[in-house]
């Protein structure tokens, strides 16, 4: 689920850490990166987790009122649709799911006055009023609600990303993110979905076997820009006329060694690929010039790789691929 850019850009992270650090054990940063990228699945499930029990507690407040000292009709026969949409009980029921639910022990308990502030907002949107009164009930509306709850009331509350953000530091930058991997994934499931749908993994290809693999990609990415370092270094101060190294931002610097390494290193990324990758990724992270910087160095040693046959490309690397056919590979 994760795209490459977001990969590339924690790599850059990690590889800034380490150049700034006194420490230079390689496999020891290596395996901090690796492990950061995978604590990111463990907050998926905890945001997926937060439909059923929104759900669980318009439930608790159903039952709640049943037990009035005089309850209305509507308190004893209520409207049961939303405690029944039928794309959370997917989610509720499915086997991946509920291992990693339990094996995380994710408990709520102490946060329900997330779960009515957000359920008392979403009960005062024509978008619920008008689901809950409609004639006719159907999994579509069930999944429409629940995208339109996520996407307004679940990404942008702020009581929710503190408690994230207390439970992991990390997890504040990375929860924009994750929440557009649970709308892919609830925009994923249809009705024939049963409870052994395998939910997505962080990375769209898993296999450590291939080079491609997006797990051995960042290691490698990762390593490989530290051992090159120095060569590296060496290369961009001789493409860099009247400007010393050390006046390099140290962000630039990382991003052009990395580029670097992908050009030499990965023989199935189209240069293009490489090239608009690292430039967007510098306008996030740097200076507003450093992108006509990077672009510029990366040009100038590219034409240079090329008439000096550096760079040995095969398979999707050899093709120069259209703004659309970019936006693929990431």
């Amino acid at each position: 689920m994760l795209n490459r850019r977001y990969l590339r850009t924690k790599v850059m992270q990690s590889l800034y850490a380490y150049f700034q650090s006194d420490d230079d054990r390689m496999d020891i940063a290596e395996k901090n990166l690796v492990k950061s990228i995978d604590k990111l699945y463990e907050l998926y499930i905890h945001q997926l987790s937060i439909l059923f029990e929104l759900v669980e507690f318009a439930k608790l407040r159903m039952e709640d009122s049943k037990l009035k000292y005089i309850p209305s009709e509507d308190d004893l026969n209520p409207n049961t649709r939303f405690i029944e949409n039928r794309l959370v009980n997917q989610i509720a029921n499915n086997k991946r799911f509920i291992l990693q639910y339990n094996e995380l022990k994710i408990n709520w308990a102490d946060e329900q006055d997330i779960f009515r502030s957000i359920y008392l907002k979403l009960k005062e949107t024509k978008a619920y009023i008008d689901y809950m009164n409609a004639e006719t009930s159907s999994y579509n509306a069930d999944k429409k609600i629940i995208l339109q709850l996520f996407r307004k009331f679940i990404i942008s509350d702020e009581k929710l990303q503190n408690y994230f953000e207390d439970k992991n530091i990390y997890w504040a930058d990375d929860y924009q993110t994750v929440a557009m991997m649970v709308l892919k994934t609830l925009d994923g499931f249809t009705e024939d979905k049963d409870d052994f749908y395998e939910l997505p993994g962080l990375y769209k290809a898993e296999d450590r076997t291939n080079a491609n693999d997006d797990r051995n990609f960042i290691k490698e990415l990762f390593r490989k820009t530290i051992i090159n370092n120095q060569k590296f270094e060496k290369l961009i101060a001789e493409s860099t006329t009247n400007w010393e190294v050390e006046r390099i931002a140290v962000i630039d610097n990382i991003l052009l060694k990395m580029a670097l390494v992908e050009l030499t290193e990965f023989p199935s990324i189209p240069v293009k690929v490489t090239l608009n990758e690292y430039i967007e990724i510098s306008k996030g992270f740097s200076s507003d010039k450093s992108k006509v910087f990077i672009n510029g160095i990366l040009d100038k040693i590219i034409t240079d790789f090329k008439g000096n046959k550096v760079m040995n490309k095969a398979g999707r690397g050899l093709f120069e691929k259209n703004k659309q056919s970019i936006q693929n590979e990431k």
